[in-house]
Parts: C-alpha cells; sequence; structure tokens
C-alpha cells in the first residue's frame, strides 16, 4: 500500500465519536478519529515499512502519525530521526504514545530519553519519562542500572512540583511504574511517592493524580513485578 491508500483507508475507519475524544485530548485537524484497534488489520498486512512510515508521520494528521508508529522500524531509526519525530509532536498523544513507544523498541532509548529529560521542554521530558515507562515495563530489571534510576528518582522528586504540566504527570508515572515493574526500587519508589504526595494537573482537565494510590491499587491486584510482552500495539 502507498501512501494515499492507507490514507483513504485510515479515512474510512474514522469515527466521529473517537475523533470527538482526540479533539478533546488537544489533537487537531487533520485527524480522523481511528480507534487504535481497528488498525490492525492494515498493520498486519504492511508489517515494518520505515519510508511508508516517514511519510504518513509527515502529513500531521493523528491518526496517519500514529500508524506510522505501528509500521515503523525503530531500529532504522537514528537518534537525529528521533529528534525530529519529537520536533512534530504537538500535544502529548503523539509525544509519548508514539514516539516515547516506537523509541523504547530501540537500543538508544535510555540515550535519547536522556537528553530529552534534560531538555527543559514539556513534551521532550514528557516524552522521555514516559519512554522509561514503555522500558520498566517490558524489559528486565538486569538491563538497568539500579543506581542511575535510583538517582532519577531523587530528581523527580527534586522537580516535579516546578516541572511543566505534561511532564509532571509523566513523572508520577515514572514513579508508580518503579514501583511496580522494577522491583529492587519498589520501597525507594514507595517512599518517593509518600513524600511527594498527591498533585494537582490540568491537563486535559483539572485533577488530582497520585502515583502512592495508584501503587496500592496495582498491588491489591498483585501486579507487583509486572512485564508487558510487547511496547506497541
Amino acid at each position: 500500500m502507498n501512501v494515499n491508500e492507507v490514507m483513504q483507508e485510515l479515512e474510512a475507519l474514522g469515527k466521529e465519536r473517537t475523533k470527538k475524544i482526540y479533539l478533546s485530548n488537544g489533537a487537531h485537524e487533520p485527524v480522523f478519529g481511528v480507534a487504535t484497534g481497528a488498525m490492525k488489520p492494515m498493520a498486519k498486512q504492511i508489517k515494518k515499512n520505515q519510508p511508508l512510515a516517514e511519510q504518513l508521520y509527515a502529513t500531521g494528521n493523528y491518526d496517519a502519525m500514529y500508524f506510522a508508529g505501528v509500521i515503523a522500524d525503530p531500529k532504522a531509526m537514528t537518534h537525529a530521526d528521533f529528534d525530529r519525530w519529537m520536533d512534530a509532536a504537538y500535544f502529548y498523544m503523539v509525544s509519548d504514545y508514539i514516539v516515547a513507544v516506537t523509541l523504547a523498541e530501540t537500543d538508544i532509548a535510555q540515550e535519547v530519553a536522556d537528553t530529552w529529560i534534560a531538555s527543559g521542554e514539556e513534551l521532550r521530558m514528557s516524552g522521555g519519562w514516559s519512554c522509561y515507562c514503555w522500558l520498566l515495563g517490558s524489559r528486565k530489571d538486569t538491563e538497568f542500572e539500579e543506581s542511575k534510576l535510583r538517582q532519577m528518582l531523587e530528581q523527580v522528586e527534586k522537580t516535579i512540583h516546578s516541572a511543566p504540566e505534561r511532564a509532571k504527570i509523566a513523572m508520577n508515572l515514572f514513579i508508580y511504574t518503579v514501583a511496580m515493574s522494577y522491583v529492587p526500587l519498589h520501597e525507594v519508589a514507595v517512599e518517593t511517592a509518600k513524600r511527594i504526595g498527591p498533585l494537582e494537573v490540568d491537563k486535559p482537565k483539572s485533577k488530582q493524580i497520585s502515583a502512592l494510590g495508584n501503587i496500592q491499587k496495582a498491588l491489591d491486584r498483585n501486579q507487583l513485578g509486572f512485564k508487558r510482552k510487547y511496547v506497541r500495539c
């Protein structure tokens, strides 16, 4: 399939209700409103196709950008490629659920995510912290340096209250993910969550978030040590 055929198929799969949900979360036109599950048959047909993924991502259409992440060949992408994709990420569902997810399937994931976290830019920071969440939730504990993750928890504790909104949400999720998916630092992450306490956030709507509360819910479901088989859908 070429880019025009994929775009026609995505448009046909779009639903007005789904489109409204995406728009309410920060997407803007062009967007069709395709449920992620509806993309699976086409994804199975195309498999990995980096040139087509690049063409789709460049359209700026949210559904096409998401599908680009599904069919991308992450290991064919360089640090510069991921920076370019992040440059075009205009809201958190692109930075965190497309770019960060794709990055999480590479060997350069931590290297790139570290630069984003240090950038001071809201969506880059959000994408960087989110990438670590995808990594921790899918890779063996032995693939991570315990001392580095401990330092990252300390960094979160010191900076989360003054962090940009979307970065704050991703940092909160990082604490939760370390607690549930990286067993060696479970207790440290729990104590960090206790000291930070609940956080007030306004995007996409005003609410209170709590890593500690979510950790307890996950513990009640016996999810300590949780790992997913796949990062991408």
